[in-house]
């Protein structure tokens, strides 16, 4: 039994505990954050507490913070010479500070607090410092995920980088999208599955492979006319500019 202490009350810390909660293998013994009230509704389920001095015992600190406040609360911590990860995509693994030993616990995934994730799907990538603790941080990554990775702080630095593109990016093009046919009173939910097939097809084939669309076709009538269409200035610079990407892409 894998005993683990969360530190953080946020969309990641929270899909955590829900995931440990329900494997065999892991006990949550704690539960902390700087206020009660944000993790307050699972007060019945575990342990729960605001103040560091009062922290248990356990095999893993996972501290699931912003990234800012990272470094900080690894400073706070009470005890040294324990196993304390964070889950950022972004933090070096020696930012933690070195009186405990040190890890990252990052699941590349995006978190909305009321999403039913499958974690299972979700591709952990851990590292460690010392050798000896990458493989409790393996087997614990291993009881919610199907898919655990070595990834060490520069390899995970541009990992969350391309995440910005691939989802933040697209999602604010979901959200252009929507504002383009609300505009005209167009049904959004008609792009769904043009959305998931999207998706789908860079399962099998490289983002290269799967490009469409005028720009890769170089059909500068239908280009010009899109550009027309649009009405906000901030709009038409970003499709300007991701039509000049495509273009450049494949040679047009």
């Amino acid at each position: 039994m894998i005993s683990v202490t969360i530190l953080g009350a946020g969309n990641v810390a929270t899909h955590l505990y829900k995931a440990f909660k329900n494997t065999e293998n892991v006990v949550v013994n704690q539960w902390y954050n700087r206020s009660l009230k944000a993790i307050s509704s699972f007060k019945n389920e575990v342990e729960i507490t605001n103040d560091l001095n009062q922290l248990k015992d356990a095999n893993i600190y996972i501290i699931a913070v912003s990234d800012d406040a990272i470094a900080n609360l690894s400073k706070l911590l009470p005890f040294e010479n324990k196993l304390v990860v964070h889950t950022s995509g972004s933090v070096n693994i020696h930012d933690l500070d070195k009186k405990n030993k040190r890890g990252v616990f990052y699941p590349l995934q995006t978190f909305s607090k009321n999403a039913n994730l499958d974690f299972t799907n979700i591709p952990i990538c851990i590292e460690t410092i010392d050798k000896a603790d990458y493989h409790i941080l393996k087997a614990l990554a291993l009881t919610i995920s199907n898919t655990v990775k070595k990834v060490n702080s520069d390899q995970r630095k541009v990992l969350h980088l391309a995440a910005v593109f691939v989802n933040n990016f697209t999602n604010q093009l979901y959200r252009i999208g929507h504002e383009i046919t609300e505009s005209e009173g167009a049904e959004f939910d008609l792009l769904k599955p043009l959305i998931l097939e999207t998706a789908k097809k860079v399962q099998d084939l490289s983002p290269y492979m799967a490009q469409t669309g005028p720009a890769k076709r170089n059909d500068k009538k239908t280009i010009n006319k899109h550009i027309k269409l649009l009405k906000n200035e901030e709009h038409k610079l970003i499709y300007n500019l991701l039509t000049k990407s495509i273009q450049k892409t494949h040679g047009r």
